[in-house]
């Protein structure tokens, strides 16, 4: 089986080569990314350079029973044409080439910020709806893609359409990118330790689903070797609040008003301090709690790593400045680089813009 995955140097993308790679049904994976890395350590992983927003595609697809595509830009959220060119146009142009190409399968990286706002103390299926949070770019681009799809899988029967919708993934070998995309290079990495947390966030709707890289991974390795079709919530227990996160962390939880919450991270975009809008407060506060069954009934899927455990080995790699051997996931943390990431904009221009 020939596998090619968009977007393979990315968080997402480099668990999965990983699970590819001990996968003994699939004998070669297509690696794509806009900056492959100079080195990687499995024969069965041959990387091209590649986007998904210019290049000719259907050459690098032809021949492959599944492509899997979690190509995405986080960044730069200073220049959403430049978003919107690789997250939506780019996804139409994926859509085209697998369909002329003959690709059989097409397995897509959609993501909990697709819903539409939702409850918080239950649970809901994937037939919630998947229109976004309006001032989120993130879930607008998410839930454009929905749509693409949609009409994608009534034109095109002949490809078997899968979506994958995880809630946050953590691993840690992105710890470094996740801090560069989300916090950016003020955040003094050694203050991300637990032992430091001394107080958490609470409120009433601050409540979310995490799971690690390497279950997200296993959930994509069954969507390509199975026949399923349509969507799949992917997320791993314990819904994390701020009691459980105070619990995880041994700090106090500390009830905080949703427009507090949004004005600081606005307040800190806006003095170029993150690269983070307060979409992503918004969208953190309206997204609903997701149930996975669908996953374990027709997938067979079970995580092995429990959200909080991914938590903290994320946090452990901010710390510790961790990385992996792709340029969207490199480490560090230092001086150099960090000066880096200003010059870069903060938020303004996409050398940390993800896979």
């Amino acid at each position: 089986m020939r596998v090619v995955v968009l977007g393979a140097s990315g968080n997402a993308g480099t668990a999965l080569l990983r699970a590819l790679d001990a996968e003994p049904g699939v004998e070669d994976v297509t690696a794509v990314a806009r900056r492959p890395p100079q080195r990687w350590a499995s024969p069965k992983v041959m990387w091209q350079g590649l986007d998904i927003a210019k290049d000719h595609l259907v050459p690098t697809l032809r021949g492959a029973d599944a492509v899997v595509h979690l190509a995405w830009l986080i960044q730069p959220a200073r220049d959403l044409a430049q978003c919107r060119a690789v997250n939506v146009d780019g996804t139409r142009r994926v859509m085209e080439a697998v369909a002329e190409a003959g690709v059989p399968a097409l397995v897509y990286a959609s993501s909990v910020g697709a819903y539409s706002h939702g409850p918080k103390d239950r649970l809901v299926d994937e037939r919630w709806p998947t229109n976004g949070t309006p001032s989120s770019f993130y879930s607008r681009h998410k839930a454009e893609v929905e749509r693409l799809l949609d009409a994608y899988e009534r034109d095109r029967p002949e490809v078997r359409v899968v979506r994958l919708r995880p809630g946050l993934i953590f691993q840690r070998g992105a710890a470094s990118a996740i801090r560069r995309l989300f916090a950016g290079p003020f955040l003094p990495s050694r203050l991300v330790d637990p032992k430091w947390i001394a107080v958490v966030p609470r409120h009433p709707r601050l409540r979310f689903q995490a799971v690690h890289a390497d279950d997200v991974a296993d959930a994509y390795r069954q969507a390509i070797l199975g026949d399923a079709r349509g969507a799949f919530n992917i997320a791993a227990g314990p819904v994390l609040d701020g009691s459980e996160l105070g619990r995880l962390l041994q700090a106090r939880p500390v009830p905080v008003p949703a427009p507090v919450l949004r004005w600081g991270a606005a307040a800190a975009f806006h003095l170029r301090l993150t690269p983070t809008p307060a979409g992503w407060v918004d969208m953190a506060l309206a997204v609903p709690i997701m149930d996975t069954s669908r996953a374990r009934d027709v997938l067979g899927w079970r995580p092995r790593r429990d959200a909080g455990s991914a938590l903290l080995e994320l946090l452990d790699g901010i710390g510790t400045s961790a990385g992996s051997p792709t340029p969207a996931l490199r480490p560090g943390g230092d001086g150099r680089l960090r000066a880096r990431e200003i010059l870069a904009g903060v938020g303004r221009r996409g050398p940390q813009a993800g896979a």
